[in-house]
């Protein structure tokens, strides 16, 4: 057990993240008794009911929350039970803990994408693919990935950003069927990348410019809702190709832990591989265009 007097944005992190998930507990999931709703101040579960099914005093939970203790393992591991903690979420509370005995946070520079990467990228001419780095920026691709993704390649580096273009960009709403599952599942994966340091100036940057303005940005950043994902199935609507399906898989790159190269792949023979040949032909027809248009003499 470790006690604190000095901020730590970590634990600080961990208490109001076992808060939000104390609040979305009733008393009946850890089969207590209701008790005179009347007398209920708190949505949830009160700080007494989590510290007595955990068999630790009032006051040690309480710290726990306003940041000022590091709990013990065992006293995680019980936590995480009674809270009812996805292994997403136990995750999430255990890399807290464990970042929080740091005497500073992480700092590691966005390293660029070494040039055998774009190669690759470039290489897969029938499938796209890109590079994700640190909080769900976009910082490499190959051309297919471009033009599905409402031409990354064009926009200003600030406006890479995956959240970012979920809230920002109104074409975003017309390019998912089911925009606000993704938007919340985005803010969720946000929140989960901010584990190792959760005060990042970059992180604190793009937090602040969306919750300033996208007021569901700002309520589901917090509800400390936190996500994993690597691999799923999406269908997105493209403004000239229409409907296409893909299945996605997402590999972390082991030459640095903060980027992750991601493909998508439609399913052989569907409508969506021919739309995706399409697409390849529009893309090599223009660049040997353009490639036969700057060899001409001036």
């Amino acid at each position: 057990m470790k006690d604190v007097t000095a901020k730590n944005p970590h634990l600080e992190e961990l208490g109001q993240f076992l808060k939000a998930r104390r609040s979305e507990l009733s008393p009946a999931a850890l089969g207590l008794p209701p008790g005179d709703p009347g007398t209920r101040r708190v949505s949830g579960l009160r700080r007494e009911e989590v510290a007595a099914q955990a068999a630790i005093s009032h006051d040690y939970y309480s710290r726990i929350e306003q940041g000022r203790l590091a709990p013990a393992e065992p006293v995680l591991n019980a936590l995480a039970r009674i809270l009812r903690l996805t292994p997403v979420q136990r995750t999430y509370v255990e890399g807290l803990a464990k970042q929080a005995d740091r005497r500073r946070p992480p700092r590691r520079r966005p390293a660029p994408v070494r040039p055998q990467i774009q190669r690759l990228l470039n290489q897969l001419t029938m499938t796209p693919a890109f590079v994700v780095g640190k909080y769900l920026d976009f910082i490499a691709w190959n051309p297919l990935a471009a033009a599905l993704l409402l031409d990354i390649d064009k926009m200003a580096p600030h406006e890479r950003n995956y959240v970012r273009m979920l809230f920002a960009d109104p074409r975003m709403k017309d390019f998912y069927d089911d925009w606000e599952g993704m938007a919340r599942t985005g803010v969720a994966l946000l929140r989960m990348q901010a584990v190792d340091n959760p005060n990042d100036p970059r992180l604190a940057e793009l937090v602040g410019e969306l919750s300033l303005g996208f007021p569901l940005f700002r309520q589901w950043w917090a509800s400390r809702h936190v996500a994993s994902q690597d691999f799923g199935s999406k269908t997105i609507h493209h403004p000239e190709l229409g409907e296409l399906t893909f299945d996605w898989d997402s590999f972390h790159w082991a030459g640095d832990p903060d980027q992750h190269i991601t493909v998508w792949s439609p399913v052989p023979g569907s409508p969506s591989e021919e739309k995706l040949r399409i697409l390849s032909s529009w893309i090599q027809q223009t660049a040997t265009t353009q490639g036969e248009t700057a060899k001409r003499p001036d």
